[in-house]
C-alpha cells in the first residue's frame, strides 16, 4: 500500500515539475521574442536617425554652397 501511495505521490510531483518547466520554457521563449522585436525596433529607429542626419548634412552643404554664390 505504501509503495502505491509513494508511486502516486511521486507521479503527481513529477507532473507538477513538468508543468512548471513547460511554463518557464514558454515564458523564456516569449521574452526572447520580445527582446528580438525590441532589437529590430531599435535598429529601425537608428537607421531613421542616420538617414535624417544625412539629409540634414546634405541640406546644410547645399545651403552653404548657395551662400557662397
Amino acid at each position: 500500500m505504501h509503495r502505491v501511495l509513494a508511486l502516486l505521490l511521486t507521479s503527481m510531483l513529477a507532473a507538477c515539475g513538468l508543468e512548471t518547466a513547460t511554463t518557464a520554457a514558454t515564458v523564456a521563449t516569449m521574452k526572447k521574442q520580445e527582446m528580438d522585436q525590441a532589437k529590430k525596433t531599435m535598429e529601425q529607429a537608428q537607421q531613421k536617425i542616420e538617414q535624417n542626419t544625412q539629409q540634414i548634412m546634405e541640406r546644410a552643404a547645399q545651403a552653404e554652397e548657395k551662400a557662397k554664390e
